[in-house]
């Protein structure tokens, strides 16, 4: 669920957001662990360095490069997604919903429905670009940690709205713009900003 993202190759509302992550410090600091450009238009896959929105030392919103993936002891793959209804419980996320959360913006995300073939052995798979309703951007809201210095995230996932329950039983935990703020300061309760959540989508079969 949520493995695969997408951003505009220019986009007014996140270009800003991509200048100052470009001009960050951090890159290179990530970039001598994990050798990876920073992902400025097309497809963002796991294991992807992009812009992210979290705390700053003030409380404020602030622009910061970081990795798509938690690492975990004894797997290959990245953990990607947590679930929103157990994130502050597991002991992977709990200390991170509550003091580390971030948005993720992009432009859209995909997700593949699967369908039975005919032959009932194997499934067709459409893939579809989803995004909010008359939304510009589609803010991700996530989870970030420290791994040997640095930041790494994973997308929250939550049920699906109805417009999109036919694809998938998943989706991103989505907030409209004006709860970002809200969302990445620690002094407010991730519980109380979970009713904002977007799920009103718009579904596009994409190549």
């Amino acid at each position: 669920m949520c493995c695969r993202c997408h951003m505009e190759d220019y986009d007014p509302e996140l270009a800003p957001i991509l200048g100052i992550a470009i001009k960050s410090p951090l890159v290179t600091r990530i970039q001598k662990s994990h050798p990876t450009p920073l992902v400025q238009s097309g497809d963002i896959i796991p294991t992807n360095l992009v812009a992210a929105i979290a705390s700053d030392k003030q409380k404020n919103a602030a622009v910061f490069p970081m990795i798509w993936g938690f690492s975990a002891q004894g797997r290959s793959a990245p953990i990607i997604n947590a679930r929103v209804e157990s994130a502050a419980e597991k002991p992977t996320f709990r200390d991170a919903w509550k003091e580390h959360r971030c948005v993720i913006p992009v432009s859209w995300y995909y997700e593949w429905q699967h369908i039975p073939a005919p032959d009932g052995r194997s499934t067709i798979k459409t893939k579809y670009a989803i995004q909010p309703r008359e939304a510009g951007v589609t803010w991700l809201c996530g989870l970030y940690r420290l791994e040997d210095g640095v930041p790494v995230f994973v997308i929250l996932t939550r049920e699906p709205g109805e417009s999109i329950v036919h694809i998938h039983d998943r989706m991103p935990l989505i907030l409209p713009k004006s709860v970002i703020h809200d969302w990445v300061n620690p002094n407010v309760r991730a519980e109380e900003l979970l009713s904002y959540a977007i799920t009103d989508m718009v579904a596009e079969k994409a190549q």
